[in-house]
């Protein structure tokens, strides 16, 4: 019996919300400023794009080889939302259990990241008054609440249905044999 891309999406989902956790935790350990790198968020969106497009077409070969390109929205959609819930978990736990002191530090950091960038435009960050400065780091640290990762979330789902059309894009494939 065939899977809904809903029911398929599921495991691949739980495999790769797991191991972006994985890697999320492994970078907490080595070294916690790795977090707030953009090479970091790089390199977990380039892995998280190949596991969807591996899972994907795993699940288009069950198929029978060919898969539309609704079929693979939903598959890439569902994978994405699950992925995305048990990292929420997963930094939810991290921010607020284990390290609660680690957003401060992520937010001193990205801070930091800020300023350097404004400097390579350009720009004196010396211009800005410490209530900007104060502002930047309060916006950046309400990022890391509970409300502020939830928010986040939901914002992602927008991200997250433009990815899924680029990778249904990518996993579909029509049967041409039904052509007349």
């Amino acid at each position: 019996m065939e899977q809904t891309p809903f029911k398929a999406a599921i495991k691949p989902g739980l495999t790769i919300g797991l191991a972006a956790l994985v890697i999320t935790y492994l970078a907490y350990f080595i070294d916690s400023s790795l977090l707030a790198s953009g090479w970091f968020g790089l390199v977990a969106f380039v892995l998280f794009f190949v596991l969807i497009i591996y899972f994907g077409k795993q699940y288009r070969a069950e198929l029978g080889g060919f898969m539309s390109f609704g079929t693979a929205f939903n598959f890439s959609f569902i994978a994405m939302i699950v992925s995305g819930l048990i990292g929420l978990v997963g930094q939810i736990l991290l921010y607020h259990v284990i390290d609660p002191s680690l957003p401060g530090v992520l937010a001193d950091h990205s801070l930091d990241t800020a300023l350097k960038m404004m400097e390579n435009f350009g720009a004196s960050p010396d211009a800005l008054s410490p209530e900007q400065l104060d502002e930047m780091r309060e916006r950046t640290m309400s990022s890391f609440s509970v409300s502020g990762q939830i928010k986040n979330f939901g914002f992602g789902l927008i991200i997250y249905a433009i990815i899924a059309l680029i990778l249904a894009a990518i996993l579909k494939k029509r049967d041409k044999s039904l052509d007349y």
